[in-house]
């Protein structure tokens, strides 16, 4: 499941540094104006993004932020055309471009462009997937359903990228041109900043995907929200969020701060270090870092397992470890007994087992699976073990509530 392609001639995945994608905006009615660009000054720009760390430059002529006032596609294009007509062949970085008009797109690759950033996910023109196609070009979907970025919460990003890789796929998309984009922004009144923390820590998850993952994270609201501040003093908090998106996955950031954020990454690299694998030429493991039973499935897709045994086996593959406080010796001791019935187990003091103290913490450790069959048997039992069991079943619950965890 280890992330290795090539995007327009640069390596991109597990295994190579994180790319660095500038922001060359040429849109007045953006929500950070200090980003925005002239046209005059979009080459000397796009060269001081390359010369401080830019892997590839991203143009945009539309300002994507919900509250902008609209442009017609035909502004859209004044402001476009005459700056990839300065940049394609002066600048020696792949250009992305940042559209969702297939006219456009076309356009922009006979210029010579080289990617196609597309925020609504090939959906909102219908010609876009087979522009993508017929240029063989490396393309960006973002997670969304009816309009750019309006999937709220971490399953649904989920749901909505797996549609948009198969739609890419059954389109003739190769499926090694396609990068992922998680929607991180308040893209709609509803998103609220709770469920782009959520996103963010839970990026890892878009391992299953076996794509690259793009993180779009510069200056946006739910910083702003945190630290109280304007888009132009968010930059500390952009690079905050973005070494966590790298320690989490993120194969390439988008920014407008390509030399801060070109420092950020490093740093977080090195702090993450490798995936875990090991081999020799006819055999290799490759440690999966599973944390939501919800995404197993993916995996045991990617190796031919039918349906029915991935949802079976799906509460299998996430381990959870609970320390329960104050419990008796009693109860403890009986805890202990299911817990190795069913397969998992629970550390507890040596007291416990010698009945030299009224009350004792325990560590409960098994699969989500093991988990809940453990509290299925404690509801059974006398001596306020059915109250543990509720306590287990909530603590479970939990992992899965953004509300609770972020909100």
């Amino acid at each position: 499941m280890v992330v290795d392609i090539t995007i327009a001639g640069i390596t991109v995945g597990d295994a190579h540094p994180v790319r660095i994608m500038g922001v060359i905006n040429l849109s007045g009615e953006s929500f950070y104006k200090g980003s925005v660009t002239e046209q005059g000054n979009v080459v000397p720009a796009a060269e001081q993004m390359v010369a401080e760390g830019a892997d590839f430059i991203d143009v945009g002529a539309r300002s994507t932020w919900p509250l902008a006032d609209k442009i017609t596609k035909e502004e859209e294009r004044k402001r476009l055309i005459p700056a990839l007509e300065q940049l394609i062949g002066t600048v020696d970085v792949p250009i992305s471009v940042d559209t969702q008009c297939a006219g456009l797109a076309r356009e922009a690759l006979e210029m010579g462009a080289h990617i196609i950033n597309d925020v609504s996910g090939l959906s909102a023109d219908p010609g876009m997937a087979e522009v993508v196609h017929e240029y063989g070009c490396p393309v960006v979907v973002m997670a969304s359903d009816r309009v750019p970025g309006d999937v709220i919460g971490m399953d649904a990003v989920m749901r909505s990228l797996g549609r948009m890789i198969k739609k890419a796929e059954d389109t003739g998309i190769a499926p090694d041109q396609v990068i992922i984009d998680p929607a991180i922004g308040k893209w709609v009144p509803e998103k609220v900043p709770m469920y782009d923390f959520e996103t963010i820590d839970q990026l890892e998850r878009l391992k299953v995907f076996c794509k690259p993952v793009l993180a779009a994270i510069s200056r946006k609201s739910f910083i702003g929200e945190v630290v109280n501040k304007p888009s132009a003093d968010r930059l500390m908090g952009s690079i905050a969020a973005t070494a966590i998106a790298v320690y989490k996955g993120a194969h390439i950031i988008r920014t407008h701060d390509v030399a801060d954020t070109d420092d950020a990454i490093r740093v977080a690299e090195a702090i993450k270090g490798r995936n875990i694998t090991a081999g020799k030429s006819d055999c290799s493991i490759e440690v999966l870092d599973i944390t939501s039973a919800k995404d197993a499935p993916g995996y045991f897709n990617r190796i031919g397992t039918t349906g029915m045994g991935g949802r079976v086996m799906k509460d299998k593959t996430v381990c959870r470890v609970l320390k329960i406080n104050n419990v008796t010796t009693t109860q403890s001791l009986v805890i202990k007994q299911e817990a190795l019935s069913i397969g998992c187990d629970a550390a507890l003091p040596r007291d416990a087992v010698s009945h030299e103290t009224d009350s004792v913490e325990l560590i409960l450790m098994g699969t989500e699976l093991q988990l809940k069959r453990l509290a299925a048997k404690l509801e059974c039992q006398a001596r306020d073990l059915p109250v543990m069991a509720g306590l287990v079943r909530s603590a479970l619950q939990r992992f899965k509530d953004t509300t609770y965890r972020y909100g």
